[in-house]
């Protein structure tokens, strides 16, 4: 894959960051009222937009789709050849979600995320973000998050668990090495402190990558203010009728520890409204899971990293072929078996019938309200 492009005009103005290994900084005292006050929306939007075509283009590029899940918890791999030790994933979330293809990334492709993180930062001194329709400030901030932590990830890896990772000694989410406006900000403080702050529609929670198996997946798409509402539909369908979202235990519901986060935005009344929210959401099977079950507790969690390799650098190789011909470069033993089991589940898919979706957008029904596709 080429280095990413530069961001339309937007030249880069901060300086890099520094990864694991500095000496602990003291706790980060929290964002003050008056702070937090700078990213409220105005309530006299205007018509401005911004292009994400660049990140657009490298999503294609290095974000691997796993499919829907089957609800069933995937095997334990086999060993790599000649070795007793594991590479690559073993978890039976492994063929869920999506994947970030780190270990293939170069020097070059690896800064070329910083840039363009510093460019999106950047853009908040050109475009007054508060004052951008809703849609277009929430795109904003969910493809700041998420590039952000594309960046970071890729400068740490190989890294088993992305929560491993400290900037300046501070755990990678917690820690504010992104400044829009003239405030740092943490990955969290994106969602819970602006997003969940002022969006009222739980459907934002799976906009966020976190870069781990068990959250949300990271869309082969950039968010804009035309498919935000698309996209953010598209997650919660994929996570709510996953074994990363739903599962049941005896007659519990068990849940991902993420609405834990969510609920004091969004679950208040943590069971009823959760429940709630997921059977807007729920296919047959899930539905079915809901009215057999009671409860919701918050337990399932999957930290290790999303991408192809597991998070280390496999000594072995093998290339890759199709119909018996070779079709690409070598590659370590482990994505090939991870690409294996990821053919055999599409083909049980479409035996299944589960062949694809079709996506309707930008169309205007008669009566429709401006505000249709806004994204409340």
């Amino acid at each position: 894959m080429p280095s990413l492009p530069r961001a339309f005009l937007l030249p880069a103005i901060l300086a890099p960051v520094t990864l694991a290994g500095a000496a602990p900084a003291a706790a980060q005292p929290p964002l003050g009222e008056a702070e937090l006050a700078t990213f409220a929306p105005s309530k006299t939007p205007n018509n401005d937009k911004i292009d994400y075509s660049i990140w657009d283009e490298a999503m294609k590029n290095i974000v691997v789709s796993m499919g829907p899940s089957l609800r069933e918890g995937a095997p334990r791999p086999d060993p790599s050849l000649g070795t007793r030790r594991q590479y690559g994933h073993v978890s039976r979330y492994r063929l869920e979600g999506t994947r970030v293809m780190f270990s293939f990334f170069d020097p070059e492709v690896i800064a070329s995320f910083g840039e363009y993180r510093k460019d999106l930062e950047n853009t908040a001194n050109i475009v007054d973000i508060q004052s951008l329709a809703r849609n277009e400030q929430l795109a904003y901030w969910i493809n700041l998050h998420n590039v952000a932590l594309v960046e970071q990830i890729a400068k740490a890896w190989p890294v088993r668990q992305p929560r491993e990772i400290r900037i300046d000694g501070v755990p990678l989410d917690e820690a504010r090495f992104i400044t829009v406006e003239g405030i740092k900000l943490s990955p969290r403080d994106i969602r819970e402190k602006i997003v969940y702050r002022h969006w009222k529609d739980p459907a934002v929670i799976y906009g966020f990558w976190r870069g781990e198996i068990g959250g949300p997946s990271l869309q082969r798409e950039a968010f804009n203010a035309d498919n935000v509402g698309r996209l953010l539909t598209r997650g919660a369908v994929d996570f709510i009728n996953s074994l990363r979202g739903t599962q049941e235990l005896g007659d519990r519901l068990q849940v991902s520890e993420l609405y834990k986060e969510a609920a004091p935005y969004y679950f208040p009344n943590f069971e009823a409204d959760l429940r709630a929210h997921l059977a807007r959401y729920a296919d047959a099977p899930t539905a079915a899971l809901l009215a057999k079950t009671t409860g919701a507790e918050p337990v399932l969690a999957e930290h290790d990293i999303a991408d192809l390799a597991g998070g280390v650098r496999e000594p072995t190789y093998q290339n890759v072929t199709s119909n018996g011909q070779p079709v690409s470069f070598r590659i370590p033993q482990s994505i090939a078996a991870l690409l294996k089991e990821r053919e055999a589940k599409f083909q049980e898919l479409i035996r299944q019938g589960r062949t694809g979706t079709v996506t309707f957008s930008n169309i205007d029904l008669p009566g429709d309200p401006d505000s249709k596709d806004e994204v409340e």
